[in-house]
């Protein structure tokens, strides 16, 4: 019995595998003729507006018509329709002039045959839409790198979001990488363009794209964490006078006395737990500096502070704490704990390279006290005395 059920457990994966393999392709094949359509309507609409061949309400009165003579018909209002322009006159450059790749028009009425009948057939989209040899248009030439696989598999509703919000070639084709990878929801995407993820990415040294599962939310803490902070609050004399661990625990006062400042230095939605967190297991008791809750990751986030240079070992002392972090914490409807270190100076490239190996997700950020500031800045600023002066002169 356990050898058949065995076996009916392995046919039932391969034929599960089979059936979600051939949904996905039929999936992207519809949504590809989609895109095709949007486009050539797109391009269709832009001919006629353009050249001022229709006038005023035309796109008005041709969605109303196409309601009534195709009832329960969705998608082709007239805001619809002018989205359709903007993805054809934002991605037109891709266009293909050559007449074995002759896309049939002639249902688009005769004014279309103005245009180049030269829009790429469904079928070859994936291997032909992109020439990688031809400037075809002043300013933009198509690359090898462009990432076609993920633009036809991308919706419509992704591509408006995407041209309407960006207009550099590059940081377009990675929102459409991401979002290919990331299946990311429409608003979800717009949000994301709006915190401008794409210069966030790649900052903070760390290896959440790796140890978070959910693409999605590994995008989303690269976006959450800066690489480099100011710590302004923190009074620098107190430094550098005692040993290391006193100088941490400074630090790490000078946050809990301003926890206020920092959350918002930190960013937005985190809530603080608490310092110097006791967490136990198998009898061995550890202490991490700070711990945060943050709400829109919905996960706990873990900071450990090191007045000194980066150092490979801080990275095994904090996952460690994840661990048991994850494993003694964490409620069940949580994300894994994410840790940061926080150091004075740290070699990005090299953190890099050396945070892959571990399985937990970490970054390490720097941060700076006003003491680090630019001399020319720092001069503007008034000196203890002078503050101290003006706090005695506010109290008489």
């Amino acid at each position: 019995m356990e050898s058949n059920s065995v076996e009916i457990s392995n046919a039932v994966e391969i034929i599960k595998s089979a059936i979600l393999q051939s949904q996905l392709k039929a999936v992207k094949a519809v949504n590809q003729e989609q895109l095709a359509l949007y486009y050539g309507i797109g391009r269709y609409v832009s001919y006629n507006t353009r050249n001022k061949n229709w006038g005023k309400g035309v796109i008005d009165s041709i969605s109303q018509r196409l309601k009534k003579e195709l009832p329960g018909l969705r998608g082709f209002s007239a805001p619809s329709m002018r989205k359709m322009r903007t993805f054809y006159e934002e991605w037109k450059s891709l266009d293909i002039s050559s007449d074995d790749l002759a896309f049939p028009t002639a249902e688009l009425g005769s004014a279309q045959q103005s245009v180049s009948n030269s829009f790429v057939p469904t079928n070859k989209l994936n291997k032909t839409f992109v020439p990688t040899n031809k400037i075809l248009s002043t300013d933009f030439k198509v690359a090898a790198d462009f990432p076609i696989t993920e633009f036809m598999s991308i919706s419509f509703s992704h591509h408006y979001a995407i041209v309407s919000k960006v207009k550099n070639i590059e940081q377009r084709k990675f929102y459409i990488r991401f979002a290919c990878e990331s299946k990311v929801k429409v608003e979800d995407l717009e949000k994301l363009i709006d915190d401008d993820l794409f210069s966030h990415q790649g900052n903070l040294p760390n290896n959440f794209s790796k140890t978070i599962p959910d693409k999605l939310q590994a995008f989303r803490a690269i976006s959450m964490f800066k690489d480099q902070y100011l710590l302004d609050f923190i009074n620098v004399e107190e430094l550098f006078v005692r040993d290391k661990d006193q100088d941490e625990r400074v630090v790490e006062q000078a946050i809990i006395h301003n926890v206020k400042n920092f959350i918002m230095t930190f960013g937005n939605d985190f809530t603080f737990v608490g310092n110097q967190y006791r967490l136990e297991k198998y009898g061995e008791v550890q202490f991490p500096d700070l711990l945060f809750y943050n709400r829109e990751l919905k996960a706990l986030v873990c900071v450990e502070l090191k007045s000194g240079p980066f150092k490979t070992a801080y990275l095994g002392q904090l996952a460690g704490y994840l661990r048991i972090l994850d494993d003694e914490v964490k409620k069940p409807d949580e994300n894994p704990s994410i840790g940061i270190i926080l150091c004075s100076n740290a070699n990005n490239k090299f953190v890099e390279y050396v945070i892959q190996d571990y399985d937990k997700p970490m970054g390490v950020a720097t941060y700076r006290t006003s003491n680090d500031m630019d001399d020319k800045l720092r001069k503007a600023l008034p000196d203890i005395e002078q503050l101290k002066a003006l706090l005695s002169d506010e109290k008489e």
